[in-house]
């Protein structure tokens, strides 16, 4: 259960305290999470606080400029840039043309591709808020071993895209020509968009169930515009179903289960309305991980944020899309996939050693935090200040049993909520364990989740059923005995 020769043992020593404000998590120099312990600090965070800002050592890496990102971009402004505009680069000369036409559209100001660095776009500073927002939404970023490298003269080694494509389909349990990995959980999503949406130009999307936020904004700013479908049960699903069944969508998005609620939509009941009206069935597994639940028997292709579970120690952004072999689009997806995808992997070949390192105790992560798991749902189940938990083993059970694998749990990702929200926050800060935005680590992860994804349009989440005051839990490989002791003694502190 080795953290991969990182400084602090997160599961001995969790950053929980108002010192550990910006610590990374994990302590690497390429950390993909950041440490904020205490409600101030999260909302410091999200008001863009200097006083919290500054303390901080890393950040999820679409949010939050890695401090070794940074320095290649000052490096590269110092050269091309002038003091009324800035340099962003993203993962290929494509990815940035794509970003200079959605600045363009969203703020009206003409960004342009450096001619010796075409993967980097020249911004006016007016543009450059836009500029991020492709980079958060589409997640087609350079990561920070390869910003470290670049700082260096370094540059990639594509030769290696084909050797980590063959060991992490491994890992995913398909055939490595159905198995694509790209540089981020949501550029996974996104490259499934733009070749759907591509296929069926003029068409909207559907998103059955509450998703994580970016994957709601891509269909909303890109393409022909969604419908959402909040609650995907009863007269709202069966509308849905023969909207389908007639063709009128460019594809259907779910994630099962969902995120933060841990809704499962019934899955096969989707399925067969996508086969009646040859429309594909996208879903994003990342929440429990194809170890537990088994997408690909419905989903026509299957995307999963491989920095979660896969990963599970957080110091690598990675994504992956997965074919279903027999499905009536397998041959079309391929096709466009190995075009948008040279080798099988957009991985930087660092960061692809990385993610094949990390992912050598998958199984045994996942098998250990489905146990640990069903241990803390059941115990917040049990204590009277808590108002709610959602947790595939008690929501939606039926419909996540189809879709469990025989040998599956109910994953490690819990959300609750308690009686009396203004005690959220001294919950929250009493809780010992790391708290940052992600999920999926070795170590007990933390976060106020609706106050980190959803804080200025927190009453359209609220609308949507998930409470500002909702904790989630994402549960590690700790042992059973100290995870229970860590919660009593923070319910300790609000009773």
């Amino acid at each position: 259960m080795g953290q991969k020769a990182l400084v602090r043992d997160l599961l001995q020593d969790p950053a929980w305290q108002e010192k550990d404000v910006g610590f990374p998590l994990p302590d690497s120099s390429h950390a993909c999470v950041v440490s904020l312990p205490t409600w101030e600090s999260v909302i410091g965070y999200e008001e863009d606080d200097p006083a919290i800002v500054a303390r901080m050592r890393a950040g999820y890496p679409r949010f939050f400029i890695h401090p070794i990102t940074a320095r290649y971009f000052e490096h590269v402004e110092a050269r091309f840039a002038d003091e009324e505009s800035r340099i962003i680069a993203y993962s290929s000369e494509e990815a940035a043309r794509r970003a200079a036409s959605y600045v363009l559209k969203q703020s009206g100001v003409t960004a342009r591709l450096l001619s010796e660095k075409r993967a980097h776009l020249l911004v006016p500073k007016a543009g450059y808020a836009a500029a991020r927002d492709y980079w958060r939404h589409t997640g087609e970023i350079i990561s920070s071993r390869q910003a470290e490298d670049l700082l260096k003269g370094g540059k990639g080694d594509s030769r290696l895209a084909e050797v980590h494509r063959q060991s992490i389909a491994g890992v995913l349990e398909v055939e490595p020509r159905d198995a694509f990995l790209l540089e981020s959980g949501m550029a996974a999503i996104f490259t499934l968009f733009r070749v759907i949406t591509e296929r069926r130009p003029g068409l909207k999307t559907l998103q059955l169930c509450f998703p994580y936020v970016d994957a709601l904004k891509i269909q909303e700013q890109f393409g022909t515009g969604v419908d959402f479908v909040n609650d995907a049960t009863g007269d709202g699903l069966e509308e849905a179903l023969c909207a389908i069944r007639a063709g009128t969508y460019a594809a259907v998005f779910c994630e099962v289960p969902s995120n933060p609620l841990l809704h499962t939509v019934d899955l096969p009941a989707v399925a067969e309305a996508c086969q009646d009206g040859a429309v594909p069935l996208l879903v994003d597994d990342t929440v429990c991980s194809h170890q537990n639940i088994d997408t690909l028997a419905y989903a026509d292709a299957a995307s999963t944020s491989l920095t979660k579970w896969v990963s599970g120690v957080g110091d690598v952004l990675a994504g992956s899309i997965r074919l279903r072999k027999d499905s009536q689009f397998a041959d079309e997806f391929r096709e466009v996939l190995e075009r948008e995808v040279p080798g099988g992997s957009r991985l930087y070949h660092r960061d692809g050693d990385a993610l094949v390192r990390n992912a050598s105790d998958f199984r045994e992560r996942v098998r250990k935090c489905n146990c640990n798991g069903v241990k803390v749902a059941t115990f917040l189940s049990a204590q009277p200040e808590v108002a709610e938990v959602w947790y595939p083993a008690f929501t939606d059970r039926e419909a996540y049993e189809v879709i469990r694998r025989p040998d599956g749990g109910y994953g490690g990702l819990i959300s609750f909520t308690l009686k009396d929200p203004d005690k959220t926050a001294a919950m929250y800060e009493a809780m010992q364990f790391c708290k940052g935005p992600s999920l999926g680590t070795d170590y007990t992860l933390v976060c106020p989740y609706t106050l980190l994804a959803h804080y200025r349009e927190m009453a359209w989440a609220r609308s949507c059923g998930v409470s500002a005051a909702l904790l989630r839990i994402s549960v590690g490989r700790e042992t059973e005995e100290e995870l229970i002791a860590r919660l009593e003694r923070a319910f300790a502190v609000v009773r």
